[in-house]
């Protein structure tokens, strides 16, 4: 089949490669009909490389036709259609059953220290071969897969796989009150699936970034925007629309890769350059992060508020606000989205009449899979209003 594949930093390529197979009795096959790019994968494409080997399959947000079941799989069958979540689970083990899909303790990486495993991503989450392919083994196939309808457009389903149930996490872990107000930093596809998620709950929503395309579609979807070039003070407007006080809740959407701090940048791009056998160790003990987008969302919260963090972070030794964040009273929850844990009460909404939420359109470029090379590099340098990229095996 065909599939991309990583070779190296900023170097993606689609290559010929083994068909998936039934591998254990909890396994499905399915057929990709719709795979997309998310900004977690860029993290793949350039700081997290020494953790990939040459030929890793990359991509985590899949939907398709089940070709194959193994014997233990009963809720789907051949020739369903369905979305697959990002992270790996069991549905029965102590952290699943209570609703911490993301940490399931069957899939655990317990060797790497990290939670539950995860499709298309580095070695951390137990490289298990990713979706931007024409086929996808999917383990745990007896609790994972999403069962979807037939008769819808692949796109109003094809976000369940990760960015509009983290999105929805992000919301939720920000615990702003009935009409209160919340701030998402970054108007990346998950900041952007926030803001409309928000809005739908009647909330004031303002939404931060530079990038004129984002800006214009939380707009549309009913935010008050800040664009970030305008401004010294992100914290500083935000509290200027709030009465002074700042928002109930902030959401971090960037992660990582926030722009903003010059000499953090540097310092990631450095460990890149160094030798995995070196780089891995540094990484894990004291990679840092560029932090400006989580300090705006610190700053720009009230006190006694909630940080919301659904961007990712790879760094062991990030300096932290620790005396604003204290003297504030703040709550911080965060991490890897419990994918299935939202399902049901996202479902609803995803179905509803007039897709509420955009998810139809929310894609700005829809390509075939052979095409996803130039698509990586057109997303991460935010090219051609780039903000989602479908693609089609």
């Amino acid at each position: 089949m065909k599939a991309l594949t990583w070779q190296g930093r900023s170097d993606v390529r689609i290559d010929d490669v083994p068909d998936p197979r039934i591998e254990h009795p909890t396994d499905a096959v399915i057929r990709v009909t719709s795979t997309a790019i998310c900004g977690s994968d860029l993290h793949l494409y350039d700081p997290l490389g020494p953790f990939l080997s040459k030929g890793d399959i990359l991509g985590h947000e899949t939907m398709g036709i089940v070709e194959e079941v193994g014997s233990e799989v009963t809720h789907i069958s051949v020739g369903d259609r369905v979305v697959v979540p990002f992270n790996i689970s069991c549905g029965h083990c102590w952290m699943c059953q209570r609703g911490f899909m993301a940490q399931c303790e069957t899939t655990q990486v317990r060797e790497q220290g990290m939670g539950a495993s995860l499709f298309g991503f580095t070695e951390l989450y137990g490289s298990v071969p990713g979706g931007q392919a024409e086929y996808l083994r999917v383990p745990q196939a007896q609790f994972g897969p999403i069962l979807v309808p037939e008769g819808v457009a692949d796109e109003r389903f094809l976000y369940l796989s990760d960015i509009l149930p983290t999105a929805w996490q992000g919301v939720e872990y920000a615990d702003v009150p009935d009409g209160g107000s919340l701030a998402v930093i970054g108007l990346g596809p998950v900041g952007l699936m926030a803001v409309a998620i928000a809005t739908q709950r009647g909330l004031q929503v303002i939404g931060v970034d530079n990038v004129p395309e984002r800006l214009a579609r939380a707009r549309q979807y009913g935010a008050t925007v800040i664009n970030t070039d305008e401004t010294d003070d992100v914290p500083g407007a935000i509290r200027e629309l709030t009465d002074g006080r700042g928002v109930d809740g902030s959401l971090d959407a960037v992660g990582m890769e926030a722009h903003g701090a010059p000499v953090a940048e540097t310092a990631i791009k450095a460990v890149g350059l160094v030798p995995d056998v070196l780089a891995k160790p540094m990484m894990k003990t004291v990679g840092i992060d560029r932090l400006a987008a989580l300090r705006t969302a610190i700053g720009a919260v009230r006190r006694s508020g909630t940080v919301s963090v659904s961007g990712v972070y790879g760094g062991m030794a990030d300096p932290l606000p620790m005396m604003e964040i204290f003297d504030k009273g703040l709550a911080l929850r965060m991490g890897q989205c419990h994918v299935k844990r939202w399902i049901d009460d996202i479902m609803p909404l995803v179905l509803e009449d007039g897709d509420p939420l955009g998810l139809e359109a929310f894609a700005t470029h829809r390509l075939p899979l052979t095409q996803a090379p130039d698509a990586y590099s057109m997303f991460q340098k935010k090219q051609d209003g780039c903000i989602k990229v479908v693609l089609k095996p």
